[in-house]
């Protein structure tokens, strides 16, 4: 099945979006800067988490990954020769408080200093993410975002990043799509920590909710000019059939990947009239936790790659919903067994632009993996080029439709290293040979250049 068959023609500019429309590239400092050990840099949950047999794939690592932290600046050079004028990326907690809280290294702080200056020396924007993942592992040895002490932990975290380079970076995000780190990592158990259960999961939603809260006033207070949000992974979720079963097992479904981290930070509080299991969550609330959970932020980062197709299912505990695979359903899919179904981003971009209290959003990540083939030196990535026109024609589509988003980030630049799933998926504009570190522009990339040069 041809994308080209389903999808229009594209023929949009820039212009089309507007002047204050902002375009892009993320990246996690995790997975693109190796150097895991360099000077008195701490370890993160992920290098204990890339240890354990059988949790990434083939045993794959990323202690080399991309090698940024060595290769940011031909990195850079490479955006600003493709057009690329604003940067999201993150800072490793660990590079830059090496025992989680106290002492600062200035090894680390050195580091982003540099990425930044280069950044801004190249007419690049810096948009750094607080946290992207890869928590100290000294702090998960006390407990990591069960242990309520995260939010403090976290907090001079923020007031450290204010601190050193609030004077340039005046973008910010908090966390990185919370639901994902908590319900793999403290829930599934498949990624770093690897902890599960409900005893895990319930105080590591909680803490996080705070932490988005107390870091964004955190960087309100120290950079009174910052634009502060943070970010969200989502996807439209659709029942598998139209009967009741499965319509209520969508909307649990929806409540737990779309509403449950949103909804606190602007005085909602949890969705736990559809989802009556995180009523417990009040088991690790304190007085006053409810206030202190909201924080008017200047935007939302919206993270969208797929949608969902959910049923009911008796014998999943809690919320009797199973996700249906996008290849059981016969459907176009990515390298993930994600299904390609641009829609699934206009209806995400509707569904925030519902809440009062969501005044921008941005899509700060949308991308693809698929498989690549390096011929003769260069990468025609036909796939990933339709997916990412094809999506952004639907936030053209919500954007003319006068929903208030502002900006889209591709996910990603370089190929990298992508979690539990190691180097297999490649997300990138850019190919990277992670033996060489020689980076090729693939055809997406190509097209992306092309498409920014007529701003």
């Amino acid at each position: 099945m041809s994308l080209n068959n389903s999808e229009p023609n594209f023929d949009l500019s820039p212009q089309d979006f507007g002047n204050h429309f902002v375009w892009g590239v993320s990246t996690a400092a995790y997975q693109i800067e190796g150097a895991h050990n360099i000077h008195d840099k701490g370890a993160s949950i992920w290098d204990k988490f890339t240890t354990k047999r059988g949790a990434i794939y083939q045993g794959q690592q990323a202690q080399v990954s991309c090698n940024f932290y060595n290769n940011f600046k031909s990195d850079i050079l490479l955006m600003k020769a493709m057009n690329i004028k604003h940067f999201r990326f993150s800072l490793a907690w660990s590079r830059i408080i090496p025992n989680g809280h106290g002492k600062v290294s200035q090894e680390g702080i050195s580091f982003y200093n540099r990425v930044i200056d280069f950044c801004l020396e190249c007419g690049i924007t810096p948009w750094v993410t607080l946290y992207h993942w890869d928590l100290p592992q000294v702090l998960q040895e006390k407990g990591g975002w069960v242990n309520r002490d995260i939010v403090s932990w976290l907090e001079q975290f923020a007031m450290v990043c204010a601190k050193q380079f609030g004077d340039r970076v005046k973008h910010w995000m908090v966390l990185n799509e919370p639901m994902v780190f908590t319900g793999a990592g403290y829930f599934l158990g498949v990624h770093a920590p690897g902890s599960k259960g409900l005893k895990n999961f319930l105080p590591a939603v909680h803490h996080a909710v705070l932490s988005q809260a107390v870091g964004g006033r955190i960087l309100r207070n120290m950079i009174p000019d910052a634009s502060i949000g943070t970010t969200f992974s989502c996807s439209q979720v659709t029942p598998y059939r139209n009967i009741s079963k499965d319509i209520l097992a969508a909307k649990k479904a929806d409540a737990l990947l779309n509403r449950l981290f949103i909804e606190p930070s602007l005085g909602l509080g949890y969705p736990s009239d559809i989802v009556p299991v995180l009523k417990r969550i009040q088991d690790y609330q304190k007085a006053g936790d409810e206030v202190n959970a909201v924080f008017d932020f200047d935007f939302i980062g919206v993270q969208n790659y797929t949608r969902e197709v959910v049923k009911h299912h008796y014998f999943v505990p809690h919320i009797h919903a199973k996700i249906v695979k996008a290849s059981k359903r016969k459907v176009k899919t990515t390298l993930m067994d994600w299904e390609v179904y641009p829609p699934s981003i206009y209806n995400m971009i509707a569904q925030f632009n519902k809440y009062k209290g969501v005044k921008k959003i941005i899509i700060t990540e949308n991308g693809a993996a698929f498989t690549d083939k390096l011929s003769n030196g260069k990468v025609h990535d036909l796939e990933r080029l339709h997916y990412l026109q094809s999506h952004i024609q639907q936030v053209h589509r919500a954007k003319k439709d006068g929903f208030n988003v502002d900006g889209y980030f591709v996910w990603t630049f370089t190929d990298n290293f992508e979690w539990a799933e190691g180097y297999r998926p490649r997300f990138g504009l850019v190919h990277t040979n992670f033996e060489t570190q020689e980076r090729i522009i693939k055809s997406s990339g190509r097209w992306y250049k092309s498409f920014l040069g007529n701003l």
